[in-house]
């Protein structure tokens, strides 16, 4: 299998390119549309086809290049069914499978960071966007977040997985590239709680400003610009 995780600095986001081998069909999650030149030469330099690509939700702390990247390859664009994004291609159900050449993912919707968020299960990792981070979880406090909704998404789905399950999320912001569901109950400082009313305090006083792209990013994600529009 070919698995790529590649790093935009600005806003700290993860992208991941998937294939089961070289010259195959490829996936791409979580783009960032300033890097789809490197996306571009990295499955050039793998003789992959990209013919996926999702977002685990709309993003407020970048421009996504899912449209650059179907506009560059034709590559179809998908999200969760919530997602209201106006140039989708396909909406995935609640535990719907994506496939590819050898790769199946399934969808898991996970609202609460936002209410279009989903993860992806792929046999040994899993994809949580911003759901889960590592020794931490994505806050609750706009577009349509919910921290009871979180809640029931990370102690009723995620955590659920089993404890070697690899989790990959959209962001870090300290240098960390994985962990696992086992490593995330016992030191996600974030998950420590012993109720869902106690989860929510903790998400409704964390006083986060707002992403600094965010008036720009979520509604150019849910148009579906692309370079040649900004």
């Amino acid at each position: 299998m070919i698995f790529e995780q590649l790093f935009d600095t600005k806003s700290s986001t993860y992208t991941y390119i998937i294939s089961s081998g070289k010259g195959r069909e490829a996936l791409i999650i979580d783009p960032v549309i300033e890097h789809t030149d490197e996306y571009i030469k990295v499955l050039d330099n793998l003789e992959l086809k990209l013919v996926k690509v999702i977002d685990t939700h709309i993003h407020a702390d970048h421009i996504t290049g899912l449209n650059e990247l179907n506009k560059r390859t034709s590559c179809v664009r998908i999200m969760g069914e919530n997602s209201k994004s106006e140039v989708i291609d396909i909406k995935l159900k609640d535990e719907e499978n994506l496939n590819i050449e050898n790769i199946e993912l399934k969808a898991i919707y996970t609202p609460g960071h936002t209410d279009c968020s989903y993860s992806y299960l792929m046999k040994d990792r899993v994809f949580t966007g911003d759901t889960l981070l590592i020794n931490g979880t994505g806050r609750t406090d706009f577009q349509n977040g919910s921290a009871h909704e979180a809640y029931n998404s990370l102690f009723g789905k995620l955590l659920k997985l089993p404890e070697e399950t690899l989790v990959y999320p959209a962001h870090d912001y300290n240098g960390k590239k994985n962990s696992t569901i086992g490593g995330e109950k016992k030191n996600n400082p974030r998950l420590q709680v012993q109720s869902k009313e106690e989860y929510a305090e903790v998400m409704d006083n964390l006083n986060l400003a707002n992403p600094k792209m965010m008036d720009v990013a979520v509604p150019a994600n849910l148009k579906g610009l692309t370079l040649k529009d900004l």
